[in-house]
C-alpha cells in the first residue's frame, strides 16, 4: 500500500512539472505583472524598513567615537533593561486577562445573535461592530474624557448617589480602564468572525440534536462551540499578536493619566520614546526587534499547544 501511494505521488509530481513546463512565457510574465505592484509596495514599505531597522539595531551611536558595530550587544542590553522587562511583563499579564475577556464577550454576543433572527439582531450586529470602525486614537480620547474626574460624566453620575466616581486613570485602576477600552474596541470585530463561523454550520445538526432530546445549552456547548473552534483559535492568535504590541491607547491616555502611564509603560512605547524622543534610533530599533522576538515566541508556543492534526494551524 505504501509503495503504491508513493508511486502515485511521484506520478502526480511528475505530471505537475510537465504542466508547469508547458505554460507559455507570456503567462508567466502576465502573472508577475499582476503581482508586481503589490510586491514593490510590500518590499518598499515593509521588507526594506525592517531590514534597515535590523541594520540599525546592530550599531551603537556614541557622542565620542561615533557609530560603531556592536553586533548583539544592544539585544543583551535590552533583555537586561528593567524598563523593557517590566513593560513586557505588563503586556503579558494584560494579555492573560484581556484576551479571555474579549473572546468570552465576543462568543456570548455571537451565540445570542445566531439564536435570534430578527431585524433587531441585524441592527445589533452593526452596533456591536461599530466600535471597531472607530480609530483607536479617537476611541482612546473618548474614553479619556469619560474617565476624567474633572469634566467626565462619571463624576456627575456617581454624585447623584452620593458616591465618588472611580478614577480609572489612577495607578490602581488603569489596568481595568485599559481592559475596558480594548474589550470595547475589539470584541465586536471578533464577534463578526465567530458569527460568520456559526452561520456556516449545517442547521440539520441542530435539528438532529433536538430530536435526540438535546436542550438549547447542550446544542450550544456540544455542537456550536466545538464546530467553531478553528475560528476561536484564529481570533486568539490575532488578539495575542495585537495585545502584545499594545501602544495607541496608553500612548493617548498618557497625557490624561498624570504620572500613571510612563514612557516605558509598554515595550512599544519604550521603543517610541528611545527612537523619537531621545533620538536613540539604534536602541529603539533593538527594542522593536526584541519585542518582535517576544511576540513570535508567545505566538509559537500558543500555536504549538493548540495544534491539531489536519487543522489550518498544522
Amino acid at each position: 500500500m505504501t509503495i503504491s501511494i508513493s508511486k502515485d505521488q511521484r506520478r502526480v509530481r511528475d505530471k505537475t512539472r510537465q504542466i508547469r513546463g508547458k505554460v507559455p512565457l507570456r503567462e508567466h510574465v502576465a502573472g508577475w505583472l499582476f503581482v508586481g505592484p503589490f510586491g514593490i509596495v510590500f518590499v518598499a514599505l515593509l521588507i526594506a524598513p525592517l531590514g534597515y531597522a535590523l541594520y540599525l539595531s546592530l550599531f551603537q551611536k556614541k557622542l565620542i567615537g561615533g557609530t560603531s558595530f556592536v553586533f548583539l550587544d544592544n539585544y543583551a542590553k535590552a533583555f537586561t533593561d528593567p524598563s523593557f522587562l517590566e513593560g513586557s511583563w505588563f503586556v503579558i499579564r494584560f494579555s492573560l486577562v484581556a484576551i479571555p475577556v474579549q473572546i468570552l464577550v465576543a462568543l456570548a454576543m455571537a451565540l445570542i445573535l445566531d439564536a435570534v433572527t430578527s431585524a433587531f439582531a441585524r441592527f445589533s450586529r452593526l452596533m456591536i461592530f461599530l466600535p471597531y470602525a472607530i480609530p483607536t486614537i479617537i476611541g482612546a480620547v473618548m474614553w479619556g474624557f469619560l474617565y476624567s474626574k474633572n469634566f467626565g460624566p462619571l463624576t456627575d453620575i456617581f454624585g447623584l448617589f452620593g458616591a465618588s466616581a472611580p478614577d480609572f486613570l489612577s495607578s490602581h485602576l488603569i489596568f481595568y480602564g485599559l481592559l475596558n477600552i480594548v474589550t470595547w474596541q475589539w470584541a465586536g470585530y471578533y464577534m463578526i468572525i465567530l458569527y460568520a463561523a456559526l452561520q456556516g454550520i449545517d442547521p440539520t445538526l441542530y435539528e438532529a440534536a433536538r430530536i435526540d432530546g438535546a436542550s438549547g445549552w447542550q446544542v450550544t456547548l456540544r455542537i456550536k462551540v466545538p464546530l467553531i473552534a478553528p475560528a476561536l483559535i484564529l481570533i486568539l492568535v490575532f488578539a495575542l499578536i495585537g495585545t502584545l504590541q499594545f501602544f495607541n491607547e496608553p500612548q493617548i491616555l498618557r497625557y490624561l493619566a498624570a504620572g500613571t502611564i510612563g514612557p516605558d509603560f509598554t515595550p512599544n512605547m519604550y521603543a517610541y520614546q528611545q527612537a523619537f524622543a531621545l533620538a536613540n534610533f539604534n536602541y529603539g530599533s533593538t527594542i522593536s526587534f526584541a519585542l518582535g522576538g517576544v511576540v513570535f515566541i508567545c505566538v509559537y508556543v500558543f500555536m504549538f499547544l493548540t495544534r491539531k492534526r489536519g487543522s489550518f494551524l498544522s
